[in-house]
């Protein structure tokens, strides 16, 4: 049988120009191991991109796959309402121990934009039921990514998802974010002090009173390019937030379970939001599963009589999954059991410093910023004045089909090339994936 041809045939693959394919047609994948992926020919590639960020563990890892063939014999599915089962009341058990102390309940979903939709709901509603049915508005930083359903994509601000789609969105808030790489106060992200979070407390000062929450990717704006600024700015929109009574909604999403280098970038800032969204990694990206999570003094606010009509009548099919978070409880026991966020600490520094060694005095690449394992390098026409490739150019995309036919599957965000590779990845891996990646780039870029 003709995999690729029939897969031409069938499927509209994701966030793809589908006319693409006509050059580089799809990659049928027949199996997976620890960071290798294999195709149907026996072609490996080493998955740099963790699946999508959320990889967490290697793709058929032994132990998650035995967690969920166990439960499968079980128990594989039950309505959520008013029923429960013993994954998830474990699952919250584990997790209440390592997310940020004040976070307490869990609403289950099925997918990141799935939980972002419900944390601006559950903002805006807690709002009205509080006596301020005037906050009816969202903030957001410009540049972001929060998903891509009507609500999701109404806080994130990259035209690339979002503009076509404006007549249907929200009217949200949009803040300039910090960009440490082109910052137009002069500073640099390791010696500055947030000067830029003045145009937090500008707009907090003339639209508090109508905002519900502000929602925010801490750390790493993701889809803007692997975009990293300090703690220091999610410190001070923590205490910005709580000053005009605005929720902090932090997207975990992308960032949670030690891809930052502690658990949650939160952590890094030793903050507590009011709502918290995980997905990705929670399951090691093998079932999709989501969770928004909130403090008891947001949940209150939902408690009362059912004719008093302030239930959270927000729901999905698949919420609590059994088999998700089987999956999601072994994630949990990997990562305590054999320590895994902080034997990546030592292989953080090793793939920064070889990326760096490899890349750093490239006429083309501007910067190399890293948070954790995530490594970001972005790739500049004029190194002195930071003018980045022209779109249409689409150099990323050439330096990423070169890239696969080393074996590396190295997808860009525009003119941003990134490492986000598996938490267990090992030295001999990261030669393996900077050697490709070097003999991409300067097949398209010579040095």
């Amino acid at each position: 049988m003709d995999w690729i041809q029939k897969d031409l045939e069938y499927i509209w693959h994701p966030c793809s120009q589908m006319k693409d394919y006509e050059e580089l047609k799809p990659i049928i994948i027949k199996e997976g191991k620890g960071v290798y992926l294999y195709d149907i020919y026996g072609k490996e590639y080493i998955d740099i991109v963790s699946s999508w960020w959320c990889n967490l563990l290697g793709h058929c890892n032994d132990k998650i796959n035995q967690n969920i063939k166990n439960q499968l014999d079980k128990l594989e599915h039950t309505i959520f309402a008013n029923f429960s089962h013993e994954p998830a009341i474990m699952l919250c058990e584990k997790l209440i121990n390592i997310i940020p102390k004040g976070l307490k309940k869990f609403n289950f979903s099925d997918n990141g934009s799935a939980s972002v939709e419900c944390a601006l709901k559950m903002s805006f509603q807690y709002h009205y039921q509080t006596g301020n049915p005037k906050k009816t508005r969202f903030m957001a930083l410009t540049e972001g990514y929060h998903g891509e359903t009507i609500g999701a994509l109404s806080v994130g601000t990259l035209d690339l998802y979002a503009k076509i789609y404006k007549p249907m969105l929200m009217d949200t808030i949009r803040v300039t974010a910090p960009d440490c790489y082109r910052c137009s106060y002069g500073k640099c992200r390791d010696c500055c002090n947030c000067e830029c979070f003045e145009n937090v407390e500008k707009a907090l000062e003339k639209y508090a009173d109508e905002t519900c929450a502000f929602i925010v990717e801490p750390l790493l704006q993701g889809s803007a390019g692997m975009r990293i600024y300090p703690a220091l700015y999610l410190k001070k929109l923590r205490n910005a937030c709580t000053k005009y009574n605005v929720h902090l909604i932090v997207d975990e999403i992308a960032t949670g379970f030690g891809r930052t280098g502690k658990m949650f970038a939160c952590d890094h800032a030793g903050i507590t939001p009011d709502i918290m969204c995980i997905s990705k990694g929670l399951t090691g990206g093998y079932l999709p599963m989501a969770i928004t999570i909130t403090t008891q003094e947001i949940y209150d606010a939902f408690y009362d009589d059912y004719n008093k009509g302030k239930a959270f009548m927000h729901s999905h099919t698949y919420s609590g999954n059994p088999i998700a978070c089987s999956a999601a409880l072994a994630v949990q026991d990997i990562l305590e059991n054999e320590h895994i966020i902080e034997k990546s600490q030592p292989k953080a520094k090793y793939l920064n410093s070889k990326i760096n060694e490899a890349l750093l005095q490239h006429k083309n690449v501007g910067e190399i910023r890293h948070i954790g394992l995530i490594n970001a390098i972005e790739l500049v026409k004029n190194k002195n004045t930071k003018e980045g490739f022209d779109s249409e150019l689409r150099m990323g995309y050439q330096i990423y089909k070169r890239a696969l036919q080393y074996g590396l599957l190295l997808r860009p965000l525009g003119n941003v090339l990134y490492f986000n590779p598996p938490l267990i990845i090992n030295e001999d891996e990261i030669d393996k994936s900077v050697d490709r990646c070097v003999k991409a780039i300067n097949d398209i870029l010579p040095f």
